[in-house]
């Protein structure tokens, strides 16, 4: 297996991963708005590669203060194998180069597989609220 950033050629099976492992996910975060958008910005998508197929992602954004991860997904098939600790790996030390001395993260509260995830690999629950406003036409 592979992790390496993603490139344009990646966008079908990137877009095809994000829809199998997040079916449920709202308009606004529909793959190819979001692939466009962060590519403008920077180049941090992490991809792993298993024999030419994508079977992770993950994408790292950094504020000048703290950075985040958004996005993390795994094929099915391929969980319990460490290529969602290895990407995030990739992605945390992308953040680090840049200065970010801090990760967040977002997660649905009922998902407790994922926050048992997270827990092994480091990230502690923070007790925040999490705020948002759409800006959006469809808000």
């Amino acid at each position: 297996m592979e992790i390496r950033k993603y490139e344009v050629k990646d966008r079908k099976n990137l877009v095809a991963l994000w829809q199998e492992v997040f079916p449920d996910d709202p308009p606004h975060n529909e793959p190819n708005k979001v692939i466009a958008s962060k590519v403008e910005v920077d180049d941090l998508i992490f991809l792993a590669e298993h024999k030419l197929e994508i079977v992770g992602a993950c994408i790292a954004g950094y504020d000048g203060h703290r950075g985040w991860l958004y996005a993390v997904a795994v094929k099915p098939n391929f969980r319990r194998q460490g290529i969602g600790a290895s990407v995030i790996q990739s992605a945390e030390e992308a953040l680090r180069k840049l200065g970010c001395i801090k990760i967040n993260l977002q997660i649905r509260s009922s998902n407790s597989q994922v926050q048992a995830f997270y827990s092994s690999i480091g990230y502690l629950t923070e007790e925040r609220v999490s705020m948002g406003k759409r800006l959006d036409a469809d808000a």
